[in-house]
């Protein structure tokens, strides 16, 4: 019996999903961030050692019974100098010959296109396209959250404060958000603000990326300024998904899949639907909801690395 581990890293949470061969799933489990940046390479090898045997254990697996592992990691490639670092940052845990490491990227489009020719985009913490087209790969975007990830939770948040320091100077006129983001902090006067993000020796990423949450309850609430901002993060995410396809050399008058996971996609009115009127505007793409979550992706892409990709009917067992 052949059996899969995948590892879907990222920067608020780590899934891990156990499945067979058969297209059965034996066992799923989540952890904390993934993002050595953030937590350090120890940090990382106690999570993953920590995700992978709970993972094993709850599948009633042992370790020596697993086929192939797939770990997806986010700003897997961005630092050359430490790659051989992360390729063994899973071992002694997982022996180096079962299991590969790549950016966390792979395990969206594996997922969300069950390993199909075609582009996925992730907009979760941060942001990212990635494509794969008659054996060629490509990705733009994933540049970080100092000057990158547009259209993340991360982009949103620190926009959505740039948005309030501009009502607040008079820049701009006050809408819903600037209470919103008052009655949050309990600033006493708005510069506060400075003190409740800068002075908490800056934010762990993720804590930042979930002030996103803030922003988008302001635009629900019908906040313009703050609506123009998922708007443009729409156009943000498209242009990306268009600058990958051209990576790809993808011919134009081909009509390819494209995809998308990641938790901003959850906000339909706001960012989904946007972004689906920009891409299913023209002839050169077919979007479509996710097939798979990208942990199951990134096991459906560990047993595609080992040599015996899961079947269409397998596949088609995993999704719900």
């Amino acid at each position: 019996m052949r059996i899969y581990l995948g590892v879907d890293g990222g920067g608020s949470k780590t899934r891990f999903a156990l499945i067979e061969q058969s297209g059965r799933v034996l066992a799923r489990h989540e952890e904390g961030p993934a993002y050595y940046p953030q937590i350090g390479l120890e940090g990382l090898r106690t999570l993953l050692a920590r995700g992978i045997e709970a993972t094993l254990k709850l599948g009633g697996v042992a370790g020596s019974k697993l086929t192939f592992a797939f770990i997806g990691l986010p700003a897997y490639g961005e630092d050359r100098a430490l790659l051989a670092t992360l390729d063994a940052v899973a071992t002694p845990t997982l022996p180096p010959d079962r299991h590969r490491c790549d950016n966390d990227m792979v395990c969206g489009w594996a997922g969300a296109l069950a390993g199909e020719d075609g582009i996925s985009v992730v907009a979760g913490t941060g942001s990212i396209a990635y494509g794969e087209y008659e054996g060629r790969r490509a990705r733009a975007g994933g540049w970080g959250e100092l000057f990158g990830d547009e259209g993340s939770a991360y982009w949103i948040a620190r926009e959505g404060l740039r948005l309030f320091s501009r009502m607040s100077d008079g820049r701009t006129p006050r809408g819903p958000l600037h209470a919103a983001i008052r009655r949050h902090f309990g600033l006493e006067t708005d510069l506060d603000l400075c003190a409740a993000i800068y002075g908490k020796s800056i934010m762990q990423r993720s804590e930042f990326a979930q002030l996103s949450k803030i922003i988008a309850a302001a635009a629900a609430s019908g906040d313009v300024q703050a609506q123009e901002l998922f708007d443009l993060a729409a156009r943000e995410l498209a242009e990306i998904i268009d600058a990958t396809r051209q990576r790809l050399q993808v011919p134009e008058d081909t009509r390819l899949a494209v995809s998308y996971s990641g938790g901003m996609f959850k906000l339909q009115d706001l960012l989904l639907k946007p972004f689906s009127a920009l891409l299913e505007g023209g002839a050169r793409y077919r979007l479509g909801p996710p097939r798979l979550p990208p942990d199951i992706g990134a096991a459906l892409h560990a047993a595609r690395l080992s040599g015996v990709p899961l079947e269409a009917r397998a596949i088609a067992a995993l999704i719900p």
